[in-house]
């Protein structure tokens, strides 16, 4: 196993959580904390992230993030957690690991590619078009402060203390990297999605940008053993602001997608 994890839980029921962009593992510490005893939880910083593998500019970055994700998978299967960025990772493991992935939860999928033309699809591509002038000009404070307003928690980036401001800044270029495979399908994830034949549990916050429900609404159609479900009061970052409702969304309802030989 390569790079750096945390790590919560004694228990000998695994689970793999990948974070979001622009995060690092800790960003699943109260979801973590939340969660029964019998989970041992493992969360890596992603590549470019924390304390994860260094991104190698000349290859896609998302090919490189599947790959550094995939040595942490545990050797039994596994609940295998991702939110935004993190989530459409862990869709791509699922696909390419799925005798080692027992339950599959995706916490707001940035998959944008899977809502292409729908009113919520448009709306987000209409509200982050200064992004990519603002990145080419490696303008990433006024990138960040564009990004945030329509993705991050609800402190505004320029309320954020300084050394999260840096933290950010210094990796907006996750975003317009991340592009080929979150808006055009470049892993070629959803003319694949019928093969995830594990227990999916999709999960949104009621106040987010509309396109994650539209996005949500095509991988249910896909996904032949899924169910949604929708935190009250949360947007994006429900993992960070309502880490007890998304730890028991994914304890009640994973469980019971699993059945009883969970």
């Amino acid at each position: 196993m390569t790079g750096f994890a945390r790590n919560w839980g004694q228990g000998g029921d695994p689970g793999l959580l990948l974070h979001c962009s622009l995060a690092h593992s800790s960003a699943w510490t109260g979801v973590a904390r939340a969660m029964p005893e019998r989970y041992g939880l493992s969360a890596p910083d992603l590549v470019g992230h924390g304390r994860g593998p260094a991104a190698d500019p000349a290859q896609d970055l998302h090919d490189q993030a599947t790959d550094a994700a995939a040595a942490h998978l545990p050797e039994t299967p596994c609940h295998l957690i991702g939110h935004s960025f993190g989530a459409t990772l862990a869709l791509r493991l699922a696909l390419d690991h799925p005798g080692r992935v027992k339950t599959l939860t995706l916490i707001e999928p940035v998959l944008f590619a899977a809502a292409r033309g729908q009113p919520g699809w448009q709306a987000h591509e209409d509200a982050l078009a200064p992004l990519g002038r603002l990145c080419d000009a490696q303008d990433w404070a006024g990138a960040a402060r564009l990004f945030l307003g329509v993705w991050g928690g609800p402190v505004p980036y320029d309320a954020l203390p300084p050394a999260q401001q840096s933290y950010m800044r210094d990796r907006m270029w996750v975003i317009p990297a991340s592009t080929p495979a979150l808006h055009h399908d470049s892993a070629r994830i959803l003319p694949r999605l019928g093969q995830i034949t594990c227990p999916a549990l999709l999960l949104e916050g009621a106040q987010s940008p509309p396109v994650i429900a539209e996005i949500q609404a095509e991988l249910a159609r896909a996904l032949s053993n899924s169910r949604r479900a929708v935190i009250a009061g949360a947007g994006h970052m429900a993992p960070i602001t309502h880490p007890e409702a998304v730890a028991a969304e994914i304890t009640t309802l994973v469980e019971d997608l699993s059945g009883p030989d969970l």
